[in-house]
């Protein structure tokens, strides 16, 4: 299976031409997030949305012709600010496992700030199937292209796979649900070192 093959959706097919325009159309993306993330799809509304957005019903039609759309375009939006999160991570040139180690930070600060990302991503997988797949599988992408460029400076070893890429992705979600969501007892800082340990050195007993 190749990553990043699922086609992505744009965050609207009505793009604001105006600075007021993209001020409203962050405002309702913002605002959905919150209405799905606490009602889930099925019971969110769009008058609920507007009504968080502080904007009149017809700036939602604007821009998105249903609720569904809506949805489509705010899984697209959060993936992107996952990724805008770990940027932290790649905007110096770090040693491979210090990137791996200053993204999953960057992410646990991430997800206890936007805590409804988890149940509006598990509920696309239902909602939006496409929007669900494109998410893991560019996540785990942008791992393995980092796996892969620190095995070429010698860092990492040969052979990194993309399953490799998917086993840090997999820890890498658990333990915001964990640190993030279900609780905030463990600081993110502890929590990514503990996670770098396992990539650094494994679990098997020594000698």
């Amino acid at each position: 299976m190749s990553t990043g093959s699922a086609p992505h959706h744009r965050l609207s097919d009505k793009v604001p031409r105006t600075e007021r325009g993209r001020r409203t159309l962050r405002k309702l993306l913002d605002a959905a997030a919150i209405e799905f993330g606490e009602r889930g799809f099925h019971e969110a509304s769009i008058t609920g949305i507007t009504r968080r957005a502080g904007t009149a019903l017809g700036s939602f039609y604007t821009y998105f012709h249903s609720k569904d759309e809506i949805f489509r375009a705010l899984v697209s939006d959060l993936s992107g600010k996952v990724r805008e999160a770990a940027k932290s991570a790649l905007a110096e040139d770090h040693a491979a496992l210090e990137t791996e180690r200053m993204a999953l930070e960057a992410f646990l600060h991430f997800a206890r700030e936007h805590k409804e990302i988890y149940r509006i991503i598990d509920e696309a997988e239902f909602v939006d199937p496409t929007s669900f797949r494109a998410h893991y599988e560019t996540t785990a992408s942008r791992i393995h292209a980092r796996l892969l460029a620190g095995a070429e400076k010698g860092e990492l070893r040969e052979g990194l796979d993309e399953a490799h890429a998917w086993a840090i992705m997999g820890m890498n979600v658990f333990l915001g649900l964990r640190y993030a969501v279900w609780s905030e007892d463990t600081a993110p800082e502890r929590v990514a070192e503990l996670a770098n340990e396992i990539l650094r050195h494994g679990i098997a007993r020594e000698g």
